[in-house]
């Protein structure tokens, strides 16, 4: 059931209600196509096919899903950044790719090169064992690390991910070395955490959460500003004396230099989309954790993480760790 109290802990802020559509308000004159930087069946993608198939609803034109998979995101993202930019052409991106590519290497986009639309799922990062693992509390796995430094493994997604730079954050703050297993998704990392070839798992919240009510994994921390409701037991790792505020945010945008009409109209579909509560069950049913942010506050958002991410790797880039 579709509690007023889960919903609030899926989504940040209960929106407002949206505005009606002004007169002679931009409107699509075909199908829109929406590009997804990562491979078909995953996560991002499952989670745009939802959103695509609620955006047709109030748009009135199919919204088709094109995937564009490879190098991290980058193909997608740069063939993203150089469709024409007439309303016709959106894209889902992720952080922390969208701001982290660029600054890793020269890519053939940068996060200037798209116009954003809307921020829509906010799905913090979680450090998650077995259930039956010696490591009861963080405290546990923190003296362990410190008592074997670079022994304990732990998975990721990948070099660079918002899982990897978290834990790196966490190692400098607690003083703890552990030892890096990177893989090429998070299924490839929960699957090595389920088979006991690798003792921590660091992935995203919701990518644990079944497995969790199943009893088979325990979290013990999550990194999101604050506790995740259907892991409201689970301390964040601010609460528990670090600083670390990390995760994978997905949202909507568009090739850089489109006509404001167009993107108000498609805000305001993403807007629409989430206030539904019929998406909102969808939602809730995928363990998505719902974050909406309009234009002007997901640009800022992005900007302010590009800030950030650029002071880490001038400090310790992570490239070379």
């Amino acid at each position: 059931m579709l509690t007023r109290r889960r919903l609030a802990g899926l989504m940040a802020a209960a929106p407002l209600a949206a505005p009606a559509l002004a007169q002679g308000a931009w409107t699509p004159e075909r199908s829109i196509t929406l590009v997804v930087a990562f491979a078909a069946g995953g996560g991002t993608d499952l989670a745009a096919r939802t959103i695509a198939r609620f955006m047709e609803k109030d748009l009135g034109v199919s919204v088709v899903v094109l995937n564009r998979p490879g190098a991290g995101g980058e193909i997608g993202f740069a063939e993203l950044a150089r469709a024409r930019p007439d309303g016709h052409t959106i894209g889902f991106i992720n952080t922390p790719h969208i701001v982290t590519l660029p600054i890793e290497r020269r890519t053939r986009f940068q996060l200037s090169d798209f116009t954003l639309i809307a921020n829509i799922v906010d799905d913090p990062g979680g450090l998650w064992v077995l259930a039956d693992s010696p490591h009861r509390t963080l405290a546990d796995l923190l003296a362990a690390a410190r008592a074997r430094p670079e022994t304990i493994g732990y998975g990721t997604t990948g070099i660079g991910s918002d899982d990897h730079l978290a834990m790196l954050a966490l190692e400098r703050k607690a003083n703890a070395r552990f030892l890096h297993v990177p893989f090429a998704g998070s299924a490839q990392v929960k699957q090595n955490l389920l088979s006991r070839a690798i003792p921590v798992a660091v992935m995203n919240v919701a990518e644990g959460v079944i497995e969790m009510r199943q009893g088979v994994l325990r979290p013990l921390a999550q990194m999101g500003e604050a506790r995740w409701a259907p892991l409201g037991d689970t301390p964040t790792l601010r609460e528990l004396g670090f600083d670390v505020v990390e995760g994978s945010m997905r949202g909507m945008a568009a090739p850089a230099g489109m006509p404001p009409a167009a993107l108000e109209r498609l805000a305001l579909s993403v807007r629409r989309t989430v206030d539904d509560p019929e998406f909102q069950q969808a939602a809730l049913q995928q363990n998505l954790p719902l974050r909406f942010l309009a234009p002007d506050a997901y640009s800022a958002e992005l900007r302010a993480l590009q800030a950030r991410y650029q002071a880490l790797w001038a400090e310790h880039p992570w490239r070379e760790q």
